[in-house]
């Protein structure tokens, strides 16, 4: 019964020393804006601040043109990094938004990725009115009588050449028609163009990146761009999924239902990761951190292409 009690009393100074330790690397994220009441056109500020450790990449929010639709980004600010101490730093910039449609809006919630936690902003909202018109003391006018145009010869002079350009289109598009229906292909259209595979595009785009050099010239955005882009039009391809339109964390959680990215989810994952660190912390990764992305990038899509096999007949 004393061990029990003696248990009991200790617990909660262990809990008070380990739980702040294991909480305190979880990445935050918090969202405001500076309006909630806009007219149509005006502008306004939404403000973001994230809190995260310093031990690992952050994957920060996604946002294109549009946060929903009906509201548009004009601009992101750049991004101011502080040390808040604990191996922590918290992330600030602003989104500039606007909207020209009158309604009643609902922000999402912004996700911030670090490591396998993440976090959400609370959900915003944005009222855009539209202008009073004074009916009253102002005078409105009718529309204007029909003017006639002025004699211009040029016009008169052009009207033929319009007329023959249009036949000439007509016939062709027919001449096409024809040729199609009989089964007689123009010549122009008869040389087609190999289809090739997706690994094989995304091996010759991973191998120009490569041989730019782009990364040793001090050209961190673009290199890691380049990388993601290829990946993106790759898993376009390979797997239907969009993700040229998806974020990265999107990216992810659609990949782990297919069964054939499964287990190669781990190459991409830092891929991604680090490519939006430099994207929006403006993150200088490291030579071994450049030269593992691109070869991550080989081997994900070795892992993940189609094998195709070729059966040969025997000839007799």
């Amino acid at each position: 019964m004393n061990m029990v009690y003696k248990f009991l009393t200790v617990l909660p100074a262990m809990l008070f020393f380990i739980m702040p330790a294991s909480m305190a690397q979880n990445p935050k994220i918090n969202a405001s804006i500076d309006s909630m009441h806009i007219f149509i056109g005006n502008q306004t500020l939404m403000h973001v601040e994230i809190a995260a450790g310093k031990e690992m990449p952050v994957t920060l929010p996604a946002i294109s043109d549009t946060i929903v639709t009906g509201v548009e980004v004009l601009d992101m600010s750049a991004i101011d990094t502080v040390d808040i101490g604990n191996d922590r730093m918290m992330l600030k910039y602003d989104y500039r938004i606007t909207s020209f449609d009158s309604a009643v809006y609902l922000l999402p919630s912004l996700m911030v990725i670090q490591g396998p936690d993440t976090a959400y902003s609370e959900e915003l909202a944005l009222k855009v009115s539209t202008l009073p018109v004074d009916t009253e003391s102002k005078q409105f006018y009718d529309i204007k009588d029909i003017v006639k145009p002025k004699f211009v010869l040029w016009d008169y002079i052009m009207m033929p050449l319009l007329i023959w350009f249009a036949v000439l289109i007509v016939a062709f598009i027919g001449l096409l028609v024809y040729r199609i229906i009989k089964k007689k292909p123009l010549p122009f259209l008869t040389k087609e163009e190999p289809i090739l595979p997706p690994h094989v595009k995304a091996f010759g785009k991973l191998d120009e990146i490569r041989s730019q050099k782009l990364w040793q010239q001090g050209k961190m955005k673009l290199y890691h761009s380049e990388i993601t882009d290829t990946l993106r039009k790759y898993i376009e391809e390979r797997f239907n999924i969009g993700a040229m339109e998806m974020t990265s964390g999107e990216i992810l959680n659609g990949m782990s239902d297919v069964d054939e990215a499964k287990m190669s989810i781990d190459k991409l994952k830092p891929i991604l990761s680090i490519a939006d660190f430099v994207k929006f912390a403006k993150y200088s990764p490291l030579p071994e951190e450049n030269e593992m992305s691109l070869n991550n990038a080989y081997l994900f899509v070795e892992d993940t292409k189609i094998v195709e096999t070729e059966i040969q007949g025997k000839t007799d």
